[in-house]
């Protein structure tokens, strides 16, 4: 559901499949953290990745990449996962 102004949040199945196998407490940080994404996708602490159209958030030693669209208003994530990892699969 998206409000007025706001961004609709879409996550790929690989991104949900790489948050099932994170701890709790990292889950839960990161759900918040997405969510946080449907009102402001260019937040404090966002950073737009070289070479690739996406951009990541960080909280602790996890990163969140995604891309953002503009013109539909969508924030599609891509990757969740350990700062060792992340980079390497997209």
């Amino acid at each position: 559901m998206t409000r007025p102004g706001g961004y609709r949040v879409l996550t790929k199945s690989s991104a949900e499949r790489d948050m099932s196998s994170l701890p709790t407490k990292v889950f839960q940080k990161i759900t918040k953290l997405i969510l946080s994404l449907e009102a402001s996708p260019r937040q404090t602490g966002c950073k737009k990745l070289r070479g690739k159209p996406a951009y990541r958030l960080r909280t602790g030693n996890y990163r969140v990449l995604y891309t953002i669209d503009d013109a539909s208003r969508i924030v599609e994530v891509i990757a969740v996962g350990h700062r060792k990892n992340v980079y390497r699969r997209k």
